[in-house]
């Protein structure tokens, strides 16, 4: 509890009593002798005192500054007796008892003074304390200054304790004169977003008369970590001076919240406009390049990088992000390229590309890097268990993956987290070994998350066990009742054995619910660059017809060396020749015939899809590969699948 009294306390004579009265601590400035301090004029020896009190590292020598203060008269000064609080609390030395006893001495303490106690006790967390010597403060007649404000609406917002702040906010108008102070006002908002209520912090912006940068992008900031990009865009619009912390906030929040366009449209504009870029932005614009996958970027983003002299050579945070750009554009070998050029590496690093290269199937390369990586100093962390146990999955190596899995925390001390069971479920189920998988998730010594119970159904997907499938979509029914994706890969796996009563019971539950299936579709860049997406059944693209004959000139190719339809990767009870024609406009068959058609004969043709690949798309554009002589890579939702001459890099395995 503080003492509202300004009188020294016995505790307080003590502690002045052991100073030293010896000369002026040491700093790298060299401080004036004492005998030249004492001929200098009030306000030079003032501004000398403060200049020693920066110099100050510890309580010995802060004591031996203050003695000087007290033999020179100078025990009423507020700003140096501010400035000796200030340097006390700085070095974390508590408030009570001495620089409080510092306060009581002073006959008529002025508001910065009374600051000094104020923001020391916020240093302490001590916020009902530093409250009431704002009372004190106010019963006393002193006027506070906008750092009194400024210094208690941080510190609610940093409690989350938005009924006090409020209060603060009342006197701020009672007290008058701080509806133009910017300062006050943007500590007010930070305060309000802080404590959840950004409307209030938009109502006080709207009623500010001035406004700086800090202002604007305080409010963007919250909007787009609420994911309402709407308005932070609407802000952002209004902002009379953009700089790049603002441009920088726009694109990573366009990032964050899954809109990859409209975040490399975003950094398209800020270079045009000729806005500096930083480590941030670049980390920004990469991820979203990552999310669409679109080579056509991936090359621009890396040159921009380069200029700036924040690329992959010189900052192992934007490499390393290059690397997953690259790796999830489809270009593992890019990846590798920025992974090689790299003057320093570190942990994230080596995870990110042991994780791409597992991601594309290149097994071996990812299992060869991390006996490399074993070999540095650089241990590694879970991540690059991860990935090299997701290597193991999609190659189906399950002794391996057991070794690796049991190395952990044998030679690393790295507990297996939930993500890593996940992996090790995964490598079980699509090797076939379904009971072992449900086994282990049984005897898991931590509680299985959505991700493990997740990778057993789709093992039973691939393998078509109905019953382990229905214990595992149960339990993710409670963990993740609104994910739409769990019902339907179910009611897939049903579909796939005949049970259509089990189909209809699903989709009912799903109605229930209140569930919809996410539409299924695919995009592809064409030769110019430009983006194509494809709904599957959606046929109003403007090459409609030359696609639906492009595909249908495939599949007659492709029906002359043996392929017949999986009509199993329908899941409705249809006769066969509708089931024939939902499984042609499927939007990755879609986006191949596209390619097909609008990219040079012998390049690379590149898929997206949002969802897995479906069984019967593999098995075509497998043979597509093949008739073709293209080289094909879809990234679908689970991995890379790198068609050539009619083989797939997943080995099935997906």
């Amino acid at each position: 509890m503080v003492t509202l009294s300004r009188k020294f306390s016995t505790a307080t004579s003590d502690s002045l009593a052991c100073i030293s009265l010896k000369q002026f601590p040491q700093n790298p400035q060299k401080p004036t002798p004492f005998y030249q301090i004492q001929q200098q004029q009030p306000k030079q020896l003032e501004s000398q005192i403060v200049t020693t009190l920066d110099g100050c590292k510890n309580l010995t020598q802060i004591k031996q500054v203050h003695a000087r203060i007290l033999l020179n008269g100078l025990d009423q000064s507020c700003y140096v007796l501010a400035k000796l609080i200030r340097t006390l609390t700085k070095l974390n030395i508590p408030v009570d008892p001495y620089p409080l006893s510092i306060f009581n001495q002073v006959n008529y303490p002025n508001p910065f003074l009374y600051n000094a106690l104020i923001r020391g006790y916020l240093i302490e967390e001590r916020l009902k304390e530093s409250t009431e010597f704002y009372s004190l403060m106010r019963k006393e007649g002193v006027v506070p200054v906008s750092f009194t404000f400024t210094a208690l609406f941080k510190a609610c917002g940093a409690k989350m304790d938005v009924g006090l702040g409020r209060q603060i906010h009342g006197q701020t108008i009672l007290v008058g004169g701080f509806g133009e102070d910017l300062h006050v006002g943007n500590s007010m908002i930070d305060m309000y977003i802080k404590c959840g209520f950004l409307e209030c912090g938009r109502k006080v912006f709207d009623e500010m008369p001035n406004r700086d940068v800090i202002s604007w992008t305080e409010l963007i900031s919250a909007y787009v970590k609420s994911g309402n990009m709407e308005s932070a865009g609407e802000l952002f619009d209004g902002l009379p001076v953009k700089d790049m912390v603002a441009w920088t906030v726009m694109v990573s929040g366009f990032a964050q919240n899954a809109k990859p366009r409209e975040a490399i449209m975003f950094f398209e504009k800020m270079q045009e406009f000729g806005v500096e870029t930083d480590e941030i932005t670049l980390i920004g614009v990469i991820s979203a390049c990552a999310q669409l996958g679109a080579a056509k970027y991936a090359d621009w983003i890396r040159d921009v990088a380069e200029k700036s002299e924040f690329g992959g050579k010189h900052s192992v945070v934007v490499g390393s992000a290059l690397i997953d750009m690259y790796s999830k554009c489809g270009s593992v070998g890019d990846a590798y390229r920025v992974f090689q050029g790299m003057k320093e590496r570190n942990v994230y690093s080596y995870s990110s590309m042991i994780l791409g290269f597992a991601m594309h199937g290149r097994v071996h390369d990812a299992m060869k890097l991390f006996d490399e990586m074993v070999k540095t100093e650089i241990k590694p962390n879970r991540v690059t268990f991860i990935g090299v146990l997701t290597a193991c999955s999609h190659a189906g190596m399950v002794e391996q993956g057991w070794q690796i899995f049991e190395l952990m925390e044998k030679c690393y001390g790295i507990k297996p987290s939930a993500d890593h069971y996940t992996c090790m479920v995964d490598l079980l189920g699509r090797a076939g070994r379904l009971q072992e998988a449900h086994e282990l998730v049984k005897t898991m010594p931590i509680e299985p998350h959505g991700g493990v119970w997740g990778a057993l159904l789709g093992a039973c997907r691939i393998h078509k066990s109905p019953d382990i499938a229905a214990i595992a979509a149960n339990h993710l029914f409670e963990l993740e009742p609104y994910c739409i994706g769990n019902y339907i890969l179910l009611a897939n796996i049903y579909a796939s054995c005949g049970r259509w009563n089990d189909v209809s019971t699903v989709r009912k539950l799903m109605r229930t619910r209140g569930l919809r299936k996410n539409p299924a579709f695919s995009w592809i860049e064409s030769e110019k660059g430009m983006v194509h997406e494809f709904f599957s059944g959606d046929m109003t693209h403007p090459r409609s017809g030359e696609i639906k004959q492009a595909l249908e000139d495939l599949l007659d190719r492709l029906e002359a060396k043996g392929y017949q339809p999986h009509l199993s990767s329908v899941s409705y009870d249809v006769n066969d020749e509708d089931k024939r024609r939902i499984l042609m406009t499927h939007s990755e068959k879609l986006a191949l015939a596209f390619g097909l058609i609008s990219t040079i004969p012998g390049s690379k043709i590149r898929i997206v899809k949002n969802l897995r690949i479906c069984e019967d798309c593999h098995s075509v554009i497998c043979g597509a590969s093949q008739i073709t002589g293209r080289e094909i890579i879809v990234r679908d939702i689970m991995r890379f699948h790198h068609f050539h001459d009619g083989i797939c890099s997943c080995g099935n395995f997906w």
